[in-house]
């Protein structure tokens, strides 16, 4: 049969339905997951079309995911980095939604309190447990989206559940009508669906899931997660681990339109924002992140990286702050007492800094030789050296006019007498064995001794 295709507005071939593979023996790709050696990446070199949706967002898990990482959240700082994300976010919801545990007094708290703040975006959602009483408490709480877990691996179907894939699938769609029945929008978690049987289960679950809210009147959202970090965002990649493969498949074979199609990650594998970057190509309208990467194991899609993934593809950051991205690593570290990795990236506190003399030399000539973008426009984070042993006459010149915030008529050269005197004593101190990196407070000591007070400590 050939029909109209409303996406590409082409005369396509009918899509063949996918049914039910109800297996006695768990699909477990031994092949590919063999579990005792590295997981292998398997080609068929079939490619599939990119098709980026007209609108792209950002969605986040921060106090959901995210805080089942780190210990819990107080009310108030929950409420703080909810407005932090708001102004992130902008005007225009680039980050649209974040979900909320609600089991705990302490987490209907934390919503009631983000809901009193009157702010659009981004959306409360939450997620629950598959009970009826869970499902109208979303409802009595005024949140229109929740999300339920529904395990579509084999791992988890046979090995955890301990059914069949049959039972699972009948389980789940009990599940979603207990959704439909308390009038709320189901957001449904496939988890582990890269090692899942994606013709023989994934596709026509989600096909029942389609009649169901087609008959229902109320959207389904599906949530696409690679729970393991095993998803490759290569062409030609073969299913289960090709994250095009993933998001085509729903798109073609389940009717699964972008703006209900949602990527979560983790970064297991060091493939997250790449991952999700390419969701987003291939016709997903959401990825799902957390502030700081913050998550499971080896953490979540961290949300400011797909802020600037987000401004790379659309040549715009819309609306976005991303100086909100450097209050929110400060409120993390002096506020929740979080230890962010120093070189981790825009958030990390060397993340713009370099020690290399040759390095300071160019910061020194022009910062744009050395650093990203202007970090001090863009994160409120000026480009900066960290003085030490390598440093050398430009990286301690480019360290004092940064630090004492010089004019161009102040500024000193790398061979003002200041300067020479200051790379003396440091060398100094590292013939003598130091190992470390000199303080600001070492540095500017000495700096207001040797200008005679010219120079004073800040």
């Amino acid at each position: 049969m050939l029909e109209i295709s409303p996406k590409t507005n082409l005369l396509e071939q009918k899509n063949y339905r996918y049914s039910l593979q109800d297996v006695k023996e768990p699909n477990l790709y031994r092949d590919i997951y063999d579990y005792e050696s590295v997981p292998k990446v398997t080609f068929n070199h079939r490619r599939v079309p990119m098709s980026m949706p007209e609108e792209i967002w950002i969605s986040d898990t921060s106090f959901r995911d995210g805080q089942q990482s780190v210990d819990p959240y107080s009310v108030d700082q929950i409420v703080e980095l909810f407005k932090l994300m708001s102004r992130l976010g902008g005007p225009y919801g680039i980050i649209r939604q974040t979900e909320f545990f609600i089991y705990s007094k302490k987490d209907r708290e934390a919503v009631e309190k983000c809901q009193a703040l009157g702010l659009k975006f981004p959306e409360i959602t939450t997620w629950i447990r598959a009970t009826k009483e869970d499902f109208q408490l979303v409802k009595n709480m005024g949140i229109r989206e929740t999300g339920i877990l529904v395990s579509c691996s084999d791992y988890h179907i046979f090995k955890k559940m301990k059914l069949t894939r049959r039972q699972a699938m009948e389980k789940y769609l009990e599940t979603v009508a207990l959704a439909f029945e308390a009038g709320v929008m189901p957001r449904c978690h496939l988890e582990d669906i890269t090692r899942a049987d994606f013709y023989g289960f994934v596709v026509p679950f989600i096909n029942e899931l389609t009649k169901m809210s087609q008959d229902a009147g109320i959207p389904i959202r599906i949530r696409a997660c690679d729970t393991m970090g095993y998803g490759v965002p290569y062409p030609e990649v073969a299913l289960p681990r090709s994250v095009p493969g993933i998001i085509y498949g729903l798109q073609h074979y389940s009717d699964v339109q972008s703006e209900y199609l949602e990527w979560h990650g983790h970064n297991d594998f060091y493939k997250a924002v790449a991952n999700a970057s390419t969701a987003w190509l291939y016709g997903a309208s959401a990825v799902n992140c957390s502030l700081l990467g913050i998550g499971e194991r080896t953490g979540n899609i961290p949300l400011e990286a797909m802020v600037f993934e987000y401004a790379s593809l659309r040549g715009s950051l819309d609306g976005m702050d991303p100086t909100v991205i450097t209050e929110i690593a400060q409120y993390f570290k002096k506020e929740i007492g979080y230890s962010i990795p120093p070189m981790t990236p825009f958030v990390g506190r060397n993340f713009n800094v370099t020690r290399a003399g040759i390095h300071a030399d160019g910061l020194l000539k022009d910062e744009e030789i050395y650093n990203i973008f202007n970090t001090k426009k863009l994160l409120n984070r000026p480009a900066s050296v960290m003085i030490s042993k390598t440093s050398g006459l430009a990286g301690i010149a480019y360290w004092i006019n940064d630090n004492y915030q010089l004019s161009a008529n102040e500024a000193v050269s790398k061979q003002d007498p200041l300067v020479v005197a200051l790379k003396a004593w440091i060398d100094e101190q590292y013939d003598a064995g130091r190992q470390a990196a000199l303080s600001t407070h070492e540095l500017e000591m000495k700096i207001e001794e040797l200008s005679g007070g010219k120079l004073a400590r800040l």
